[in-house]
């Protein structure tokens, strides 16, 4: 028992480089307290002692904020970060070396008694106020973006963001940090968009200079089959190289 405790411990010590002592840790870590909490509830679950179970782990809630049921599975070294408003349901299964940030929900969509909620891997971060939900299995070194809604199976070792999410990122190899400078595709579609915008707006000025005619004329219809007529285009190919 001692053994896992200071395994929880050192945990701490390597995500969060603002602990400072062991003691600092026992004393001022809500996400280590739910954890010890859960170790003690699991235990009367597991040894069918339902209602104590319940009792304990509502009493986690009230003085840690972080709500997980008792017939849920947690490995080992399990890092709760911060956890204020995260929420695990009963066949949750969470696997070794996991990071929860605040506002992670781990829950169902489901009112079947079975397994209804997500297997987590091994060395998988959840990023703040991100929601995985039903039976679905995110895989061993993955990332979850904040913010996020999973809703589907994530490969191992990918990066997923968004509402619902997607993979954003391939598979990687699992590194210890706290990154979450996590790849947008929407704003890369936007920023490609915008991107093709100003070069058409520079090429409709080109059109304006040598045509003569006041850009806003430009887009009217009677314009076009003598813009064809008298442009040569190789000129505007030209321009849209060197910019």
């Amino acid at each position: 028992m001692f053994e896992s405790i200071k395994e929880e411990i050192e945990a701490v010590k390597m995500r969060d480089p603002a602990a400072r002592s062991t003691a600092e840790i026992l004393l001022c870590y809500p996400g280590l307290w739910a954890i010890l909490f859960h170790k003690l509830d699991y235990w009367l679950w597991i040894h069918n002692h339902k209602l104590s179970a319940r009792f304990v782990s509502n009493l986690s809630r009230f003085i840690t904020g972080i709500e997980i049921h008792p017939g849920a599975k947690f490995g080992k070294r399990v890092f709760i970060d911060h956890g204020m408003g995260i929420v695990v349901g009963e066949t949750t299964e969470v696997g070794d070396d996991v990071l929860l940030y605040q506002g992670v929900v781990l829950g169902g969509v489901s009112l079947n008694k079975g397994k209804r909620h997500p297997t987590v891997g091994n060395k998988v971060v959840i990023g703040s106020g991100a929601k995985v939900l039903g039976n679905i299995t995110l895989g061993d070194n993955c990332k979850i973006g904040a913010g996020s809604v999973v809703l589907s199976d994530v490969p191992s070792g990918t990066t997923a963001v968004g509402v619902p999410c997607r993979i954003v990122q391939e598979k990687k190899e699992y590194k210890l940090d706290l990154d979450h400078n996590l790849p947008d595709p929407v704003a890369a579609a936007i920023n490609t968009i915008l991107e093709r915008q100003d070069a058409m707006e520079k090429q409709i000025d080109l059109l304006s200079e040598k045509l003569d005619v006041p850009k806003e004329e430009l887009i009217d219809d009677s314009q076009i089959e003598e813009i064809f007529k008298n442009f040569n285009f190789e000129v505007l190919d030209n321009y849209s190289k060197k910019e």
